[in-house]
């Protein structure tokens, strides 16, 4: 299932350190506490992005930020997909595609056998949710310190069989 090509799209680690960077972080945050309930936003501000074990990553088409997505390691076999986020400006051009897929790709080559997420739920959550689901995310059971509930939902892809 390939996605849209972003011509100039280039997926780099990030330091968090840009001005770019840390407003789409910002605008993340500001987005994730205007759709959900205060006790159950999960998004990352910059100095927990940092963190041993998430690795970072920003998207950038002929050097406008385009995008933003990172990836925890919860164990040896096991990644969780954290802070992503498109660009208001890039909103419908894949760069949400191709981030999750360059994510995935990165758990296959750390030996990942599943990665997970959490997300809400309601219609600020559902082009994700779409995007998760054509890439074969799958409800599952509460991971880590996660309860799912009427808002928050997780979502796992295995990783063992054939690639996305």
């Amino acid at each position: 299932m390939p996605g849209k090509k972003v011509d100039g799209l280039h997926i780099r680690e990030d330091d968090l350190t840009g001005e770019d960077i840390q407003a789409l972080v910002a605008i993340h945050l500001s987005g994730m506490h205007a759709s959900s309930p205060a006790c159950k936003v999960h998004a990352l501000p910059v100095d927990r992005l940092r963190a041993p074990g998430v690795t970072f990553y920003s998207a950038w088409v002929r050097g406008a930020l385009a995008g933003m997505g990172a990836i925890k390691q919860l164990d040896a076999r096991h990644g969780e997909l954290k802070s992503m986020r498109v660009a208001p400006e890039w909103l419908g051009h894949g760069v949400g595609e191709a981030m999750l897929l360059h994510l995935i790709a990165i758990a296959r080559a750390r030996g990942y056998t599943r990665v997970s997420l959490e997300t809400g739920r309601g219609p600020a959550f559902e082009p994700a949710l779409g995007l998760y689901r054509k890439h074969g995310f799958t409800a599952c059971e509460a991971f880590g310190d996660y309860v799912a509930d009427d808002f928050s939902q997780c979502l796992r892809l295995g990783l063992e069989g054939p690639e996305v």
